[in-house]
C-alpha cells in the first residue's frame, strides 16, 4: 500500500472513531457526496437506527436536490425527515449580506436542533469537509456556536478523498458536482427574491437537460446572466449558443453570457472583494 493509501486508511479509521463517540445522531443530509458518504458510514458504524438523515427544503435549494437527496436515503436504508424553511425570512439573507451564511446556517441549525430534539437525538452533525475551512466561511462560526459536529472536518478527509472513498464505497453519487445554495448566484448586497431564485434554478436546469455536465453555475448581474462552466464543456455551451440564449431570454434576462475563465469557486465573493 502507498504512503497515500495508508494516509487515506488512516483518516477513514479516525472518522469511525468519530462516528462512534457520537453513538446516536441528527445529520444535516443535503444528498451531496460528502453528506452522503458520512451517512453510509454512520450507518454502517451505528446502525440505521442510531442515524437521522434531516435534509432542508428552502427556496435556496433546487427541489431535484431535495428529490435527490430523498432517494439516496432510502438507497441507504435510512430514515429521512424534510424540514421545510422560510430563510428569506430573515433579513440578512434575503439581502445577501457579506455575512449571509452565517445567518442562514444559524436559522437551519436552530430549527434542525430543535426538531430532531422531539424525535430524541441530541448530537446534531454535518458534512463539511477538511477542504472546507479555507476562505470567507462565516457559517463554520455558527456550527461552532451552536454545538454541530463536522466529522468528515475532524477526520481531516478532503474532497477529493471523500470522493475516493464514496466510489470505493459503491455510491452513485461519488462523482456528483458540488450544489452550493442559489444565494451563491447574486453579488453579495443584491438583495434575493423567491422569483429570482426560481429562474437561476430553471436556467441551470434546463442547462443540465442539454447534458452540459461537471460544475456549473448560473451568475446573475441584474438583467445580464454569466454562465460558468467547466473548460470541457465550452464547445458545447457555444455549439448550442442558439438555443440556450432563447430559453434563458424566455426567463426575462435581457442579457446571456458566457464567461472565457470558466467556472471559479465563490467568484462572486472575488467580485464583492475587488470593490472592496
Amino acid at each position: 500500500m502507498t504512503s497515500t493509501g495508508t494516509a487515506l486508511k488512516l483518516k477513514r479509521k479516525r472518522l469511525e472513531e468519530i462516528i462512534k463517540s457520537c453513538s446516536r445522531f441528527a445529520l444535516a443530509f443535503s444528498g451531496g457526496v460528502d453528506s452522503s458518504y458520512l451517512l453510509s458510514e454512520a450507518i454502517r458504524v451505528l446502525g440505521p437506527e442510531n442515524v437521522l438523515a434531516v435534509t432542508a427544503s428552502s427556496v435556496l435549494h433546487p427541489e431535484t436536490e431535495t428529490e435527490g437527496a430523498a432517494l439516496i436515503a432510502g438507497q441507504l436504508g435510512a430514515e429521512q425527515l424534510v424540514l421545510p424553511l422560510d430563510l428569506l425570512k430573515v433579513a440578512e439573507v434575503a439581502n445577501n449580506d457579506a455575512d449571509r451564511c452565517y445567518y442562514c446556517k444559524k436559522e437551519i441549525f436552530i430549527a434542525l436542533i430543535e426538531e430532531v430534539g422531539r424525535h430524541n437525538f441530541s448530537q446534531v452533525v454535518e458534512g463539511t469537509n477538511a477542504d472546507d475551512v479555507s476562505g470567507h466561511r462565516p457559517g463554520l462560526l455558527a456550527l461552532k456556536e451552536l454545538g454541530v459536529r463536522s466529522p468528515l472536518q475532524e477526520a481531516g478527509l478532503g474532497k477529493a478523498e471523500i470522493r475516493q472513498l464514496a466510489k470505493e464505497a459503491g455510491l452513485p453519487i461519488w462523482n456528483k458536482p458540488a450544489a452550493p445554495c442559489l444565494a451563491t448566484r447574486f453579488p453579495v448586497g443584491t438583495k434575493i427574491t423567491v422569483q429570482a431564485l426560481k429562474s437561476v434554478a430553471a436556467a441551470e436546469a434546463m442547462l443540465r437537460d442539454l447534458q452540459v455536465e461537471g460544475d456549473l453555475r448560473v451568475r446573475i448581474h441584474g438583467d445580464l446572466l454569466r454562465i460558468e462552466s467547466e473548460p470541457a464543456s465550452l464547445e458545447k455551451l457555444l455549439e448550442l449558443r442558439g438555443i440556450i440564449t432563447s430559453r434563458l431570454k424566455n426567463l426575462d434576462f435581457k442579457y446571456v453570457t458566457l464567461d472565457l475563465e470558466g467556472y471559479r469557486m465563490g467568484s462572486m465573493e472575488k467580485l464583492s472583494d475587488k470593490k472592496d
